[in-house]
């Protein structure tokens, strides 16, 4: 009978170490719930396939999303190159276009901290300053065209202009290709038109090396508008690490005829040979869904990058340097453009940073710096006795360091259109000489003849302009027969700073109209509440 007991007891304990092998005891023990213990391809399945904390994937690996191309954040205006490293891709027998960015509906202010104020009132007709669909960006499917295998030295001092027309024919044909520039290498190109109607769609220029603008007279002739230059284009896409050096500073010394400050008449016998027509470093014309990512731009001879007649434009990681002295270049340059987008970019320039032009609309314009140059100009428009018309145009989160002006809005006498719907918003100012100025009588000469008539301005929000200025903090002069109207001021704060030579002013205003939304440091007092008397605003519609 002990025999049996002793043999049931020991049948007993072999079924519970059975038991203890597919149960895990200790997870009980802390309190865990029992579960059966995998096998051992199951639990090495789940090592691999579930994700760590944070990750995007599914936890059994089913139904994952196809990984996305890495986009770094957008982040607020630094010190230095930039916010990051600007996109530098390795050349690849099929390198990919950078993804545009689409801009974040939540801005972020330039000085890093948020400022809760009034709401202004949404614009009254465009598209309510919202930020333009970002261009598709060219899809590099085809082959690789080298300028090298055509026959470029990259030597600096070789004639490389044929074999990179010769690059650019090959990709011309064959559509959805790349021209790659490479990099290490200094390529001498004269000047060049890329052009269209006949390519086909969507051609990627890889710039990786430097691109040198010729120093000789020869060259450039009587005078060329444009050096490189890409006209009747679709889906086009110029990116990379690269440089387009313009060798502009044998330009800057001459004295300009139409200039009456400058008082220098001494140039040296070789600068004497240059013709006085200043070509454009890089220009785009009539072209659509254009993208400019990474490349830097230097020492034009006039304006750095300008796009006229374009529609759907992407710029960001930009940078564009020049000495502040260089008369007359703008770093990017817009006129009868639309849906352009440009941020998170440097420009150092001896004119305005950007400057905007009649028939440009739908403008969305953030995370730049600025400085040195002339500031953020829409205009001068009306040159001339012209039609101007500008609309729909934001800048926001903008870094601007002693430049002449801040954000700025010019017009000449004597011309007729309207500027409506525009929006600066967070703009940080540091010995800016004017911050906020309107001129609707602007002129770039000694004397200039007054007339009646003036493009319009309507429609301008000033929000959370803060820093520093050295002459004057706000100036507003607007035209008798069509004064400035629905100008509105929120969080404006602009404190002197006593620079020698220089004389502070107090904020002037004559005939413009608006509301100030919250006190303004200075007071703004001379901003007349409301709107002027008996002036009846023609739409955007019927008078562009």
């Amino acid at each position: 009978m002990k025999l049996r007991v002793k043999g049931f007891g020991l049948l007993l304990l072999l079924v519970l170490l059975a038991l203890c092998s597919t149960i895990d005891v200790c997870d009980a023990r802390r309190g865990q719930h029992w579960r059966p213990r995998s096998s051992p391809g199951s639990s090495l399945f789940k090592r691999k396939g579930k994700p760590k904390k944070g990750s995007s994937h599914r936890q059994h690996g089913v139904n994952r999303p196809s990984p996305k191309q890495p986009v770094t954040p957008p982040a607020g205006p630094g010190v230095g190159k930039g916010y990051q490293t600007p996109y530098q891709p390795t050349p690849s027998p099929n390198p990919s276009p950078i993804s545009p960015v689409s801009p974040s509906p939540k801005p972020s202010p330039a000085n890093g901290n948020a400022h809760s104020s009034p709401k202004p009132p949404s614009p009254s007709c465009g598209k309510g300053n919202q930020p333009p669909a970002p261009p598709p960006v060219a899809a590099s499917q085809g082959a690789v065209f080298n300028v090298v295998d055509f026959g470029a030295k990259g030597d600096g001092v070789s004639d490389d202009t044929k074999a990179f027309q010769a690059a650019w024919a090959a990709a011309c044909k064959q559509g959805s290709s790349t021209v790659l520039v490479p990099s290490e290498l200094e390529f001498l190109v004269g000047p060049i038109s890329f052009s269209g109607p006949y390519c086909k769609p969507n051609i990627l220029f890889q710039l990786e090396g430097t691109i040198l603008a010729p120093t000789n007279a020869k060259a450039w002739g009587s005078g060329l508008l444009q050096w490189l230059e890409f006209t009747k284009l679709n889906g086009l896409s110029i990116q990379g690490s690269g440089v387009i050096n313009g060798r502009g500073q044998q330009w800057w010394t001459y004295s300009d005829p139409n200039d009456d400050e400058d008082d220098d008449t001494q140039y040296n016998q070789e600068l004497e040979r240059m013709p006085q027509v200043k070509p454009t470093a890089l220009r785009f014309y009539g072209s659509f869904n254009v993208v400019v990512a990474g490349i830097t731009i230097v020492n034009s001879s006039q304006c750095h990058l300008k796009f006229d007649n374009c529609q759907g434009v992407l710029v960001h990681d930009l940078t564009i340097s020049s000495p502040e002295n260089s008369l007359n270049t703008d770093g990017i340059h817009l006129q009868n453009s639309k849906d352009v987008s440009i941020h998170h970019t440097n420009l150092a320039c001896g004119d305005d940073c950007i400057s905007i032009q009649t028939g440009c609309s739908n403008i969305y314009i953030h995370n730049v710096n600025c400085g040195p140059g002339h500031g953020i100009s829409i205009g001068g428009l009306g040159r001339d006795n012209t039609k101007a018309c500008v609309s729909n145009v934001t800048v926001r989160d903008v870094n601007m360091f002693r430049t002449m002006t801040g954000v700025r809005i010019k017009t000449w006498q004597g011309g007729i259109g309207l500027v409506q719907d525009v929006r600066f918003s967070n703009i940080q100012v540091s010995e800016v000489q004017t911050p906020i100025m309107i001129d609707q009588f602007y002129c770039d000469k000694r004397t200039c003849t007054n007339q009646t008539s003036a493009v319009a301005v309507s429609g301008v929000q000033y929000e959370n302009i803060r820093g520093t200025f050295t002459i004057k903090p706000v100036h507003f002069a607007c035209s008798d027969s069509s004064p400035c109207s629905g100008i509105t001021l929120t969080g404006v704060q602009l404190r002197p700073v006593q620079i020698p030579h220089y004389h502070l002013n107090n904020p002037f205003c004559w005939q413009a109209f608006g509301e100030l939304y919250t006190p303004t440091i200075p007071p703004v007092a001379c901003l007349q509440i409301g709107k002027p008397a008996g002036n009846n605003l023609q739409s955007y519609n019927d008078i562009c």
